[in-house]
């Protein structure tokens, strides 16, 4: 399958470095608006550079167009890609309206087309391994999840100075604007609605904790930099979602089941390690000498092991994969995508799954303007 992806800035690294991961697919180019970057990206990783954005999609050997523009333009350039007969892989979200991503879904299933949306961290390692672990029914019946995407506190960091492998800075007032919550919710909300169906209803709050982040951040229009949700699953699971650019840095999550405990320490992490703890088994020896402690000392210890032992992975080759903090083979998405569409099948992250992705995601960004609770339209 031949993929161009129109968009060279920070994130098109990731692609283009995990690519190697699968050889089924084929990079046929790419374009960006800004020339200057288009040259650098397309200098930097020896491809074909596209002279518009139109000539991409009238490449016939273009099977998917790869859309890694900025959210704000997601819409426009996956529509255009469907109108012009591409399968198209979108970075989240879909569109920043749920009628413009209704409408992209809809247009794909009229044209017989793919339309299927970022993160890949949903197809990881770690997350087959938490998938099987449920499905074995080594936890019994889950039934309260923790999610957590705290970023840390970027903005006191030295963003400005940030660049990728190839010389593309990092979009900071860019990501401030667009927020933390629709940046970050999919990782957690790619492993949630897979292992656990579709949301039925949810509540949410969104807020806007730090309105100075230095230089420059005064002049824009600044999205929420906090959100926290409340997920109920028409399977009965219920599920605390929180997104923030303030708190330690934090990508967890946690399982708890009638028969215990799953804990992923990096949503972003591949190979994340990932512990399991059984309600029918003893405590780890490391456990009961804190807990012992605590008792004997009469305060509460706040450093704690995980709970639980760590689950092995199977054997399997190494992936080339971005260095930290960003350990997902982002390629994996548009392979995921081609190997469906030979198939003749839908991919996991696809269609009505991934429109209900975005809904979900923009109701936790932007709580004030949702009733709450809040019933997705959405379904799958």
């Amino acid at each position: 399958m031949n993929i161009a992806l129109v968009g060279t800035g920070f994130v098109a690294d990731y692609y283009m470095t995990t690519l190697k991961n699968h050889p089924s697919l084929r990079m046929a180019g790419a374009f960006d608006r800004n020339s200057e970057r288009l040259k650098q990206f397309c200098a930097f990783w020896k491809i074909r550079a596209y002279d518009s954005l139109d000539g991409v999609m009238a490449d016939p050997d273009v099977g998917i167009v790869v859309n890694l523009t900025t959210p704000e333009s997601h819409y426009a350039v996956s529509k255009q890609a469907l109108d012009s007969g591409k399968h198209v892989y979108c970075e989240k979200p879909l569109a920043m309206r749920y009628e413009d991503a209704a409408e992209l879904v809809e247009l794909a299933a009229l044209k017989g087309l793919v339309l299927a949306t970022a993160p890949a961290n949903g197809l990881s390692d770690a997350h087959a391994l938490v998938a099987r672990a449920l499905a074995d029914d080594r936890i019994g019946t889950p039934r309260l999840v923790y999610a957590e995407m705290e970023d840390g506190a970027v903005f006191r960091d030295r963003w400005n100075t940030w660049r990728s492998i190839s010389g593309a800075p990092w979009p900071g007032l860019h990501e401030f604007e667009i927020g933390c919550t629709l940046e970050h919710v999919g990782y957690a909300l790619s492993w949630l609605v897979s292992l656990f169906g579709a949301v039925e209803s949810l509540t949410s709050f969104s807020a806007i904790t730090f309105p100075d982040k230095g230089e420059g951040t005064r002049a824009i229009e600044m999205a929420p930099d906090f959100s926290v949700g409340c997920l109920r699953f028409r399977n009965g699971v219920v599920a605390r979602v929180t997104n923030g650019l303030a708190a330690p840095r934090d990508r967890s999550l946690t399982i708890l089941g009638d028969g215990g405990s799953i804990t992923v320490r990096d949503l972003w992490d591949n190979r994340s390690v990932v512990h399991m703890e059984s309600t029918a088994e003893p405590k780890q020896f490391a456990m009961k000498v804190v807990n012992r402690a605590e008792m004997k000392l009469r305060r509460f210890i706040p450093w704690k092991p995980t709970p639980g032992r760590r689950l092995g992975y199977p054997r399997g080759p190494a992936k080339g994969l971005p260095s930290f903090p960003s350990q997902i083979d982002f390629a994996a998405g548009p392979a995921a995508q081609a190997q469906a569409i030979a198939a003749g099948v839908q991919p996991l992250f696809s269609g009505k799954r991934a429109l209900h992705i975005t809904e979900v995601a923009l109701a936790l960004n932007n709580a004030s303007a949702y009733p709450q609770p809040y019933s997705p339209r959405s379904s799958f």
